[in-house]
């Protein structure tokens, strides 16, 4: 049986290697290829988000009844990140690399604690209460991944 945590942190891996790119473009003061892929970073962590927004935690909620707890938090942590993916946009505008890392490395921290959470809790908890449902949803994931 497919699992749905298998995916994701196969995901959480492309998009951590994404961010640290584009850390070592800042670090390097490489605007042009912070541009690059920071914007790649952004785009492939938007799309992860909205993967667990759209699909798995609706999906989720269903299944279990608990609209609020792990779900909410995730959604809490996730707005907190765009917060941060908007003031690394304006560091890169302002070609500020200072404030590109300093924010790089608050996100870095969120990410590694949030991402430890879907890990060990979230994409299990999923596993669990989709069973033979993750098939379908696993093709879906893949068609947003495309």
């Amino acid at each position: 049986m497919p699992l749905i945590s298998d995916y994701m942190n196969k995901d959480h891996k492309h998009c951590d290697a994404a961010f640290v790119r584009a850390e070592d473009r800042a670090a390097a003061g490489d605007w042009t290829g912070l541009e690059r892929d920071c914007g790649t970073f952004l785009r492939e962590i938007e799309r992860h988000i909205g993967i667990e927004e759209k699909l798995l935690f609706p999906v989720f909620e269903e299944k279990t009844g608990m609209a609020s707890g792990p779900t909410e938090t995730m959604r809490m942590e996730h707005e907190q990140m765009r917060g941060m993916f908007a003031q690394m946009r304006a560091a890169i505008e302002a070609k500020d690399a200072q404030q590109y890392l300093g924010t790089a490395e608050t996100l870095h921290i969120l990410l590694q604690q949030h991402n430890m959470k879907e890990e060990t809790m979230m994409y299990p908890m999923l596993d669990q209460s989709l069973g033979e449902d993750a098939r379908s949803l696993l093709t879906q994931m893949e068609s947003l991944a495309a």
